[in-house]
């Protein structure tokens, strides 16, 4: 008996799928399912803000038609538009993904997602578990009530900018042009970088 027999199971099946397979299949399926590039702003200022993003970037993943492809860095924020140390910091990120949902299915899906997680909407800029904003889908531009795109307060905020630079430099804000030249001009006060801190792509 020659050694191909004896050294290791002999079904293909159970053989390590190279790499480049790997690609090709997910190349295909990107192809074939006609997927739209968005991206999606986390942030969370109650419970444990770091374990709730990360359940919310596996929801997103567990998600039918939808396929994370990068998650940022963690940056922790001062709240928006509240009386300062009224409330806890936020921890915010933003991931890049991409869908074959329409629009109005991927804001179900983030609503679904944020109430999971407890999300109560009682109050405006009030503390919250989760926050799952669409911030850009496609090139869509719209000022549908229901879903306003891309989001109308992306372009001032610099937790949105700074991380979404971060894992895409060149990515443009549909109507308001490069990520890059609108980070630039707003502050970064009160926005700091948690080098300590780390997301997961789903696995």
């Amino acid at each position: 008996m020659t050694a191909s027999f004896t050294q290791g199971p002999s079904d293909p099946t159970v053989q390590p799928v190279p790499a480049s397979v790997v690609e090709q299949v997910d190349a295909a399926d990107t192809t074939l399912s006609n997927p739209k590039r968005a991206v999606i702003s986390l942030g969370s200022n109650l419970g444990n803000r770091l374990e709730t993003l990360q359940g919310a970037i596996d929801a997103l993943e567990d998600t039918p038609g939808v396929r994370i492809k990068a998650v940022s860095p963690v940056y922790e924020t001062e709240p928006w538009g509240v009386e300062p140390g009224s409330q806890p910091s936020y921890y915010n990120a933003v991931v890049v993904l991409k869908t074959t949902l329409p629009p109005s299915s991927l804001l179900e899906r983030a609503h679904a997602v944020e109430e999971a997680f407890n999300r109560v909407r009682d109050q405006r800029w009030g503390p919250r578990t989760l926050d799952v904003d669409i911030v850009a889908y496609a090139e869509v531009v719209s000022d549908d009530p229901h879903l306003t795109l891309p989001h109308p307060r992306a372009h001032e905020r610099a937790f949105v900018l700074a991380p979404w630079y971060d894992v895409d430099p060149d990515a443009l804000l549909p109507g308001r042009g490069p990520v890059a030249g609108l980070l630039g001009a707003v502050t970064r006060a009160g926005v700091q970088a948690r080098t300590d801190l780390e997301l997961h792509l789903p696995e």
